[in-house]
């Protein structure tokens, strides 16, 4: 068998066209990809022209070495508007269909060449129809799962009921332990906090309501959601994903099977009926947590902080917590399955669904809890704003319109104090 001849490669501009002529054998054993070492050279010969050819009378043997080459010609011709048109006529007709079927593989072109750069204008509008597209498929997730509950209450769904307990037994069971290291040490640090500050004025006594109403209505629903995202969110995505590359989703449709009925409510539903339960183990950890700091820094014995703790806490802020944790796992399950049934075929794709898409969801708990506190801050400020002006004097108003309320205040308790002074 005679030696691979070498690949020879040649640019001849004839007018507004440019040609380029491919020789020799063109192998990756021998020669290695030509993308990177070739393409800027042809680049620079044909940049102003307006039509390009290919001339392959004299190539002989090559494998995907030349399918790369013409791929990366036509990614940079597409990718702005005055390029020259790529024609593949004179190339093999077998390697008309190799490129024909890498187009069809891989969605478009390989663009990533030197000079291909995208403008700002560009990237900011790829992802806001990027996250668009997001929102609607989303929107519709939701109402494809709202649309199956009654059918699932009459049993009239293609989903088993064993795996809704085996869902449940994971997101729920095998959750417990991290779980309870999270809310315990999250209990302990506002215990261990709230302590320093309260000890200087001799109210160490409260401790029990900052620990008590800060763990029932924000940091338990929160931390376990943010738990239960990286965990269970991460598990149901990463699964839909595989099962999505391995091709098991359109074995299901073909089935007559919907991966919606079969996949995703019973996810939904085992982390929506297991959030609360989480939910109120993860307060009496947190509680725990808080307690033994009290304990041990204060010298409060646990009749005296749970007793406190009784008085504290509202029956209300235990129900906006259930609300919250509802919600949260409500979301968390429907938003990780969309993003596994959004996930390409490929192993990167899997691990992108596990890890970069889902833990954006960790931004929701937390927005939302900022946002709360900001509504109890405006309303706060704003009873007390009332307050000052029914319970300040009209005299001192008129005096200093401007006067802000915590003057006011000073100024009162000083007047009070000397009052109270001079009496004794």
């Amino acid at each position: 068998m005679s030696a691979p001849a070498p690949p020879t490669l040649q640019v001849d501009r004839r007018g507004n066209e440019g040609l380029v002529m491919l020789g020799g054998d063109w192998l990756v054993r021998q020669e290695h990809l030509r993308v990177v070492g070739d393409l800027p050279m042809v680049l620079s010969a044909v940049e102003t022209c307006v039509r390009l050819r290919f001339d392959t009378t004299s190539l002989g043997q090559w494998d995907s070495d030349p399918v790369g080459f013409v791929q990366a010609l036509q990614g940079w011709a597409g990718s702005a508007e005055g390029r020259p048109d790529v024609e593949l006529t004179a190339l093999p007709e077998a390697l008309q269909r190799l490129l024909a079927l890498a187009q069809a593989d891989h969605g478009q072109p390989i663009g990533d060449v030197p000079g291909a750069t995208a403008s700002v204008a560009q990237r900011v509008g790829v992802r806001v129809f990027r996250a668009w597209g997001h929102l609607v498929e989303s929107t519709e997730l939701i109402g494809a799962v709202v649309l199956t509950i009654i059918p699932a209450l009459l049993g009239r769904i293609h989903a088993r009921f064993s795996d809704l307990i085996a869902l449940m037994q994971d997101c729920g069971i095998g959750a417990l332990g991290i779980i309870a290291v999270v809310n315990s040490l999250v209990g302990a640090i506002l215990a261990f906090v709230g302590a320093i500050q309260l000890q200087r004025f001799g109210a160490g006594i409260y401790i029990a309501n900052l620990v008590g109403v800060a763990m029932t209505r924000e940091m338990a629903p929160i931390m376990t959601a943010i738990v239960m995202t990286g965990r269970t969110g991460g598990a149901y995505a990463a699964q839909i994903s595989t099962m999505q590359g391995s091709e098991e989703i359109d074995a299901l449709r073909v089935l007559g099977i919907p991966p919606i009925q079969y996949l995703v409510l019973p996810r939904v539903a085992a982390l929506i009926g297991m959030m609360p339960v989480l939910y109120v183990y993860g307060c009496l950890m947190g509680l725990a947590g808080g307690l033994v700091v009290s304990v041990a820094m204060l010298g409060l014995s646990p009749t005296m902080f749970l007793w406190q703790l009784r008085k504290a806490v509202d029956p209300a802020e235990f129900y906006i917590g259930v609300t919250k944790s509802i919600c949260f796992g409500a979301f968390i399950a429907i938003s990780s399955c969309q993003i596994g049934l959004r996930a390409g075929r490929s192993a990167a794709e899997v691990g992108r669904a596990a890890t970069g898409e889902l833990a954006k969801q960790d931004l929701v708990p937390i927005l939302t809890a900022r946002t709360e506190v900001a509504q109890e801050l405006s309303h706060a400020l704003a009873r007390r704003q009332a307050a000052g002006r029914a319970l300040a004097p009209a005299e001192f108003r008129k005096a200093d319109p401007t006067v802000s309320l915590s003057a006011w205040f000073a100024e009162h308790f000083r007047s009070s104090t000397f009052r109270n002074s001079g009496e004794n």
